[in-house]
Formats: structure tokens, sequence, C-alpha cells
């Protein structure tokens, strides 16, 4: 039987084209919409480590970051500050540390600064924009280790988080294993597909015959 970090390494090693197909065909909604790479060379993949921001109040001040502390090497940070894009709620320091202790990338329902920082670092961050104006005092940190929604799509404290130049998409954990084997499949028939159409046959033979219309058609 496989385990978690054998999974993640070979989902890390599949696009989210296939692994969103994957989960289509299994009737899991997974593909988190509005987030992008700051680099297409960007890719990640682990157990999700959540984190909720909310505005501050009169009686609570704000600050980004300290719970890093606290995010185990391998997972994918998954901040939810509710889409804002006014706010950014990571930044240089941020990236040094996640780099430094072995966190496998970021994806923030929000927007980041320091981009040089990521870029330079080659660490993997994902999110809705950039945009330099911190969020200290503006927003405070609700909560870690509890559900998130993002794009409509929960996510989990270990759900497997799976991110390249295409987006984002999210992997229940219960399912991961088997959305690993149908992805795997995926990718087998489409490099069959290029392969025979390289050595001559038309499109639509190829197609045919390793049934590419029903590669992702939900499974009863």
């Amino acid at each position: 039987m496989s385990t978690q970090q054998d999974i993640v390494t070979r989902l890390r090693g599949l696009p989210t084209a296939a692994i969103s197909d994957a989960l289509d065909q299994a009737g899991i909604e997974g593909a988190v919409g509005g987030l992008a790479p700051l680099s297409d060379g960007f890719r990640a993949a682990g157990p999700a480590f959540t984190v909720r921001y909310a505005l501050v109040d009169d009686h609570v001040g704000g600050t980004v970051g300290d719970f890093l502390d606290g995010v185990p090497p391998g997972a994918v940070i998954v901040i939810d500050n509710d889409g804002r894009t006014d706010v950014t709620v990571w930044g240089g320091i941020m990236t040094e540390t996640a780099a430094a202790r072995g966190i496998a990338g970021t994806v923030i329902n929000g927007v980041c600064r320091d981009v040089s920082a990521s870029l330079a670092q080659g660490y993997p961050l994902f999110s809705r924009g950039r945009f330099m104006r911190t969020g200290k005092d503006r927003v405070r940190l609700a909560a870690t280790g509890e559900p998130v929604t993002v794009s409509g799509i929960k996510i989990e404290p270990g759900t497997v988080i799976c991110a390249d130049a295409d987006g984002v998409v999210a992997v229940p954990a219960a399912a991961a294993g088997r959305i690993t084997q149908t992805a795997e499949r995926i990718e087998r028939a489409e490099a069959g597909i290029v392969a025979a159409v390289r050595a001559g046959s038309t499109l639509r033979a190829a197609r045919e015959r390793f049934g590419y219309h029903t590669l992702q058609t939900r499974q009863p």
C-alpha cells in the first residue's frame, strides 16, 4: 500500500491538468480557480497546512507570518485571506523562512509581495496577484489547522495540494491514491496519442485508439 509520501511524490510528477481530469472522472470538485504562480516553472505538491485571516477589529491588532514556526517540512501552506487584493499576507521574510525549512510551497487566496525573493529562492508561490501594502495591523490571524474554502473548494488540513503553471488543484486525502492512479493512466494515454501522431497516425485515429474522449468522463 502506498504511503502518503509516495502518493505526494507521484502527484508532484504529474501535471495539474491530468489530476483535474482524474478528479472529474471521480466526480470530485478540486480545481481551485483564480490562482496562478509567480513563475511558470514553479511546482508544488504536499499536504495542506491551512491558515485563515480576518480583518482586525477595535480590540485585536494583527500581524502576519508567526504561524510559520508550526508548519512541517513538505507541507503546502494554504492561506485564506478572503481573496483580498488590497493587503498582502506573504512577503520576503516568510519566503526565506519557508524555503529554509523545506516547506513545499504557498497558495494564497489573496496577494503577496517581495516577489523577487520568491523568484531568487525558487520558492513556489501561487496567489491572486501581487501588491506591496502590508497586512500588518490590517488583518489578523484567525485560525490555523481548520478547513478553509477557496474559490468554492473546501480544503481540509491534509488535503493534497498540487500546483503548477496551470494553477492549483486540491485532492481530498481519502481519495488521493485512486486519483493518482487515474491521473497516471490519463498521462500514459495522452503520451500514447502523441507518440502515435508522431509515428504517422491521424489525430482522430490516435484519440479513438486510446479512448481520449472518455479520459475524464465520470465513471459510475
